[in-house]
């Protein structure tokens, strides 16, 4: 299906109007482009670690719609402008000019499939759910990832620091409590490995429907994988619920900023001498990490390890 994308030139003081008076054209979707710097809160609400530098916030921005291709798209064209000039009335808005493209409609939830294919890590292999088993997965442990809408394929150096860790230090009858479990790859790693039990914590709803999902289709006992939507940092019913000095391995593959104060809680709910193994760090973040790390006397650095740009930290309960 083929759209036509239709972009108004304005200003980032005007986005606002230009947007309402889309929607009071009948268009409910847009698309919204400008340079406006992110605030250190609103970096802190995006799950990446590293910002993209944009360039000097010149007051431009661009609105875009798009209408059905094969539509007569001249009445809501007129409409639009008819909008527009209204709005020029009584504020800058910019230009106000409209202008015009093509495009073809993609299933966009899914086109990222064909980029995710099966790979190792040490001798385990993770597979995609939608690739069949080839001679080559004999005689390894293959693990089946969907990773929904959470993501969390594995593939991401972050992710597989952590693995690679789990794969050194997890042990037959481990608890295991995954912090930000995204698709739950982590905890059906864990269980594979032979721990007992693991429990997952994510703030979005849709990690906790991957992480039931994916412990299905890798046929793990019902109970063995358990998650909690909520915060376990601040979320006093969360920390209640997690439960206190009772995991052997915490994972927590998230955002730097989110392991710092992780750090000061995470203890409560280790046992003495349970392994802290962290990732998501990028390089430029690693010393402000470890010097967090250090600053609560019960955490014992055991290893610093690179991947790329991105470093795993594990430390120990003492």
């Amino acid at each position: 299906m083929k759209w036509n994308r239709y972009t108004i030139d304005t200003t980032t003081a005007a986005v606002d109007l230009v947007s309402s008076a889309l929607n009071d054209c009948g268009i409910e979707g847009i698309e919204i482009e400008d340079n406006v710097q992110l605030s250190q809160k609103d970096i802190k609400t995006m799950f990446v670690d590293f910002i993209p530098d944009l360039p000097p916030d010149d007051g431009s921005a661009k609105v875009s719609f798009y209408l059905d291709a094969d539509e007569d798209n001249e009445e809501m064209l007129a409409k639009v402008k008819e909008e527009i000039e209204e709005l020029k009335s009584f504020m800058d808005i910019g230009s106000g000019a409209i202008t015009t493209s093509q495009t073809e409609d993609k299933d966009w939830i899914n086109n990222w499939k064909q980029y995710f294919h099966p790979f190792s890590v040490g001798d385990l292999i993770i597979k995609p759910t939608w690739e069949e088993y080839t001679e080559d997965m004999k005689g390894h442990l293959v693990i089946n990832i969907d990773p929904g809408t959470a993501f969390g394929t594995g593939a991401h150096e972050t992710t597989q620091l952590v693995i690679r860790q789990l794969q050194k230090y997890a042990k037959p009858g481990d608890n295991v409590l995954d912090v930000g479990c995204g698709s739950g790859i982590l905890s059906v790693v864990a269980i594979m490995l032979g721990a007992k039990s693991a429990l997952g914590t994510d703030l979005d709803p849709n990690a906790i429907i991957a992480t039931k999902e994916n412990a299905e289709v890798n046929n793990i006992e019902d109970g063995k994988i358990r998650v909690l939507e909520g915060n376990i940092i601040d979320d006093k019913k969360i920390q209640d619920e997690v439960g206190y000095e009772c995991y052997d391995i915490v994972c927590a593959n998230i955002l730097a900023d989110v392991l710092e104060p992780l750090s000061e809680e995470i203890t409560r709910h280790m046992k003495h001498g349970a392994i802290f193994m962290t990732s998501g760090i990028i390089d430029t973040k690693e010393e402000e990490v470890v010097s967090k790390f250090k600053e609560n006397p019960e955490l014992e650095i055991l290893e610093i390890n690179h991947n790329g740009e991105w470093v795993n930290v594990t430390a120990r309960r003492i």
